[in-house]
């Protein structure tokens, strides 16, 4: 069996999709497409070593879904690219991209069965239009449309990316390094996905996202401190006092957000936003929300619901219920009918009840962003 690893680019930002989500993080089923993708060809051969790119903001989330071996991807894909390859020490090296999200393993095994007999191994499509250049028409039995994956001789892809130069896939560093590239007939089910609104989009062969709904639940506790304003729920409700924190204080906002990131399984708020971080010193709680609403939109979540109780003697919650509500749909990006905001004391018992500080508890409900309801995808 021939020593082959297997690079599963998967970094990008996706700023031509036009999606809510990310496309490596759209649902198959329950699976993020990057594990969709990575799953599939693993299962084509024995790969020494499996390695797929990630966004560094998304490394620490990636690592939940499998055993692979993420690795911090670069700013583009060349840079991923050259990341991937340091861990690479196989004689062969296939990589493709997630955004290749319906590769036939058909086309996989052809590749591998041309390993040796070149240095890089390219499938491509012919073209069957007429081509036009900068108003020339030129032949278009010379054209090829270049897909992935792409079998490479490790050494020889490392030594043509060290040489220079921007290239937009492994077929063209190894072409200018000089090395001997070999063309076999592609398959057009290995379309790059890069609009969502494409009618031939290759993401109608995939399993529509999962129905699932997910349910985290978030607690926070503050102090009281004189001579500070209190913000709850983004909203100033006191100017004589409020709540000590490293941040602003906002117990409403802590709790929730603690709430979605344990609804997604992506942590803590501590995890997040260390109170031994400088930089997070006095911060706008709803900055720190709003951080984690961009990321669970970017990982393929919706927000569907939230219930919030904040529990204190004082000051009276009641005026400010709307106001909060409000202010929280805006930046959850859904309706505040969806949103339930209440207060209640303990009674004069407790921490709370000695008018100490103030509690507050959230429940917070997600789902998978479903690319099936885009009105130019037609399963």
């Amino acid at each position: 069996m021939l020593d082959i690893s297997l690079i599963i680019l998967s970094a990008g930002e996706s700023s031509r999709f036009k999606a809510k989500a990310k496309k490596q993080w759209l649902r198959s089923g329950d699976k993020p497409l990057w594990l969709s993708v990575t799953d599939s060809l693993a299962s084509s051969y024995a790969f020494k070593d499996i390695i797929v790119t990630g966004n560094a903001e998304e490394l620490a989330y990636m690592y939940k879904f499998c055993d692979y071996k993420i690795i911090k991807g670069g700013t583009t894909r060349q840079n991923s690219l050259s990341n991937a390859l340091q861990y690479i020490q196989s004689e062969y090296v296939l990589v493709s991209d997630a955004a290749r999200c319906a590769v036939p393993q058909s086309l996989a095994l052809r590749l591998l069965e041309e390993a040796g007999n070149a240095d890089i191994i390219v499938p491509y499509l012919p073209v069957t239009d007429t081509v036009i250049y900068e108003e020339n028409v030129i032949n278009r039995d010379k054209v090829k449309l270049i897909q992935t994956p792409q079998l490479s001789k490790t050494q020889i892809l490392k030594e043509a990316l060290l040489k220079g130069g921007e290239f937009t896939d492994e077929s063209s560093a190894v072409n200018a390094y000089g090395g001997n590239v070999k063309y076999i007939l592609g398959d057009v089910r290995a379309e790059k996905l890069t609009l969502i609104d494409s009618k031939n989009s290759p993401l109608l062969s995939l399993l529509p996202p999962s129905s699932a709904m997910f349910t985290g639940i978030g607690f926070d506790v503050h102090q009281y401190e004189e001579n500070k304003a209190m913000y709850l729920g983004g909203v100033k409700i006191e100017d004589n006092y409020g709540l000590k924190a490293h941040s602003d204080g906002d117990v409403l906002i802590h709790a929730l957000t603690d709430a979605l990131l344990g609804a997604a399984g992506a942590g803590d708020i501590g995890e997040w936003f260390p109170d031994t971080d400088i930089k997070y010193k006095d911060v706008n709680s709803v900055k720190l929300l709003e951080t984690v609403v961009l990321f669970l939109t970017r990982v393929g979540f919706e927000i569907v619901h939230c219930d919030i109780t904040i529990i204190a003697q004082k000051p009276k919650i009641s005026p400010f219920k709307q106001a909060i509500s409000k202010r929280l749909a805006h930046i959850l990006n859904i309706s505040p009918v969806h949103i339930g905001i209440k207060a209640t004391t303990t009674e004069n018992m407790g921490f709370v009840g000695r008018e100490e500080g103030i509690a507050a508890q959230a429940v917070a409900t997600l789902k998978y962003y479903d690319w099936t309801t885009n009105e130019n995808i037609n399963r």
